[in-house]
């Protein structure tokens, strides 16, 4: 008996290609807002064509693990959301093929997808993560390009501020050239006013050539006249017809070593990110346990004198430190105070180094369970995302890009601000680590279980008549009729029996209102704590309706304009909350909740006696038009 079947085959492909092609997608638009992240770093740099290669190919590499979970939902909805649309998935459930069994070879695809993705994300990322930090670090240490605008200062050159008034667009001269030289600090600043200047690369890419035409150069010489007061600082003036300065500049692109970003958690795999836990945790009790000894060593904590006399004790217990300050003479106070002050204020420095270091390292040991635990949540993700988008597609039966693509979006922008609530409360320690990492998979599980069993149940989840119904319930709202004139009639209504039916029913609906006394409040003890249920108005009801069905088929459109303003009656929403009687009792003995309902209940008995009033109007209105229809006939 072959393993695979040709249903595996036929849903393989047809989910296959639709994944591919989402996971692109994916990946695409997850490169875009990386980009945007990281568009300073890339634009006006210069960067040659291989290094930006090598940034979207490692950026590549680092997004997998995220667009695997969307790819996933997307083709999942969007596959079974055309097998439901094309009725293909009707036929195989007619063939007495389970969904279950219609779903497994996509499920066994998606257990490999999701261990490839742990298998990526513990040996192939934290490898491209290193190369990709490594490489922004370095584009970020790069010189820009020399493209300096006009109007305003232009201060990508270390050291300078130029402004430049206008540029040539034919020779690239700079006219009305203003400089600001700090390169020797603030104390000796140059200002460079030139009528205009030419700027080039030298041919090592190391300095730049600023030649400059007709200008002077004013110096401040405060750091020679220090000596002097500061409303007597000399300064050079300097005039020129051609100057030629030379700027370090270095254009090259130098790749940083990659061992910087070692220490980084998302750098690592589970085996590092473990030692590295075991270091942090060692280092952390090493800094406690010196904190400690420091703490037992100091000099400004009080210790007990053991070896001394019982009275000597008593004496040092006794002492009055203010009445022995208030002895000392002022000078003596002085000293005290200080020695004081400096030493708190040496102890607090000392704390606050000590607490920093204590703090960085939790921080770290966070962040590294953050992303150990990071590793096995994105590929689980996989799995929860195929088990909300499959049922979801099934049930909604809705292919194509539209409905699929907002549900998705939907449920990843869910699931992604969980994740990151969730990650960002971990690392500042409000969460534990592993429960902040782990809050989104909680969320997902069960919301997918609930989907895949109301797809395989052939429950309507997204039946919106059916929440509607529940909301009109709540709210105690009611359908008005419909009754159209029919097109074909074949027997018109016996209009006698019919009016003298109606008749007796009127006064039967009189009686009824008379005998249940309506308008009054209801007793609280019947309605909570007996249950009985209104036999009469249902057997009133179904006479209303049996006759209301007869007259559906009359010609005379008045007739019907009536039978449609007849109300349709709520058989029980008068004489009970819930249909159960354990609730309620249990809603009777909740006073306030029980108070509650006995007013709407009162409100239920209050409109049932204005629909009898309203049904005996059109009752008496429709045996009156029965009696013209007759005595026109």
């Amino acid at each position: 008996m072959k393993f695979i079947k040709k249903i595996d085959i036929f849903v393989l492909k047809a989910y296959g290609l639709l994944f591919v092609g989402a996971f692109f997608i994916c990946l695409f638009i997850f490169m875009m807002q990386l980009m945007w992240r990281y568009v300073d770093e890339l634009i006006g740099k210069g960067l040659t064509l291989d290094v930006l290669a090598h940034f979207f190919y490692y950026a590549g590499l680092t997004l997998v693990p995220m667009s695997l979970p969307l790819a996933i939902l997307l083709a999942s909805l969007i596959t079974f959301g055309n097998l439901g649309e094309r009725f293909e998935l009707l036929s195989m459930k007619a063939a007495g093929i389970p969904l279950v069994r219609i779903l497994r070879p996509v499920l066994l695809c998606n257990i490999l997808l999701s261990i490839g993705s742990f298998y990526f994300q513990n040996v192939t990322s934290p490898e491209a993560q290193k190369k990709l930090s490594t490489l922004v670090y370095s584009m970020k240490q790069k010189s820009p390009e020399l493209e300096i605008p006009e109007g305003i200062f232009y201060s990508e050159i270390p050291g300078f501020n130029i402004f430049v008034e206008e540029k040539g667009k034919e020779n690239g001269m700079l006219y009305g050239v203003m400089i600001y030289s700090m390169t020797d600090g603030y104390e000796d600043a140059q200002i460079v006013l030139a009528d205009s200047a030419e700027l080039h690369t030298t041919a090592d890419e190391k300095h730049l050539m600023l030649t400059l035409y007709a200008g002077e150069r004013f110096r401040n010489m405060q750091s020679q006249g220090n000596m002097m007061s500061r409303t007597n600082v000399p300064y050079m003036r300097e005039t020129f017809v051609k100057e030629i300065d030379l700027i370090t500049f270095d254009s090259n692109f130098d790749m940083m070593d990659a061992n910087l970003f070692s220490g980084n958690a998302r750098t690592k795999n589970l085996r590092e990110i473990s030692t590295g836990i075991d270091s942090l945790n060692h280092k952390s009790d090493s800094t406690g346990r010196a904190l400690f000894s420091y703490l037992q060593n100091t000099t400004y904590r009080r210790k007990a004198n053991v070896a001394a006399p019982d009275s000597a004790k008593i004496v040092t217990e006794k002492l009055n430190y203010d009445t022995i300050y208030s002895r000392l003479t002022l000078r003596q106070q002085q000293a005290v105070l200080r020695n004081a002050m400096q030493k708190s204020t040496a102890a607090t420095n000392e704390f606050e180094f000590r607490s920093l270091i204590s703090r960085d390292i939790d921080q770290s040991t966070r962040t590294h369970w953050i992303e150990w635990n990071k590793k096995f949540t994105l590929s689980l993700a996989c799995l929860f995302f195929f088990f909300i988008g499959a049922p979801l597609g099934a049930i909604i039966r809705k292919g194509g890009l539209g409905v699929p693509v907002v549900i998705s979006v939907t449920f990843f922008i869910f699931y992604y601000i969980i994740n990151a609530s969730g990650e960002k409360l971990g690392r500042t320690g409000e969460l534990e680590a592993w429960f902040g990492e782990w809050l989104s998979s909680l969320v997902l599980c069960p919301i997918g279980i609930f989907l895949t069993y109301k797809a395989n149940k052939d429950s309507a989840v997204f039946n919106i008549e059916a929440y509607i119904s529940i909301i009109r319930k709540i709210l105690g709202l009611r359908q008005s009729r419909h009754i159209a004139r029919k097109e074909v009639i074949i027997h018109d209504p016996d209009y006698p029996a019919v009016a003298a039916s109606l008749a007796e029913l009127s006064e039967k609906w009189q009686d009824y209102a008379r005998k249940s006394r309506l308008l009054t409040p209801p007793n609280y003890v019947r309605i909570f704590f007996k249950d009985i249920n209104d036999e009469k108005v249902e057997e009133l009801y179904q006479q209303q309706e049996s006759l209301i069905t007869t007259l559906s088929n009359s010609r005379d459109a008045a007739i019907l304009n009536a039978l449609n303003k007849i109300p349709i009656v709520s058989l029980h929403a008068h004489t009970r909350p819930f249909h159960n009687y354990k609730w309620n009792m249990v809603l009777g003995i909740a006073f306030p909740a029980g108070v509650f309902f006995y007013f709407r209940i009162w409100s239920y008995r209050l409109r049932l006696n204005k629909d009898i009033q309203q049904i005996r109007k059109y009752n008496t209105f429709i045996i009156e038009r029965i009696d013209k229809i007759l005595q026109t006939d």
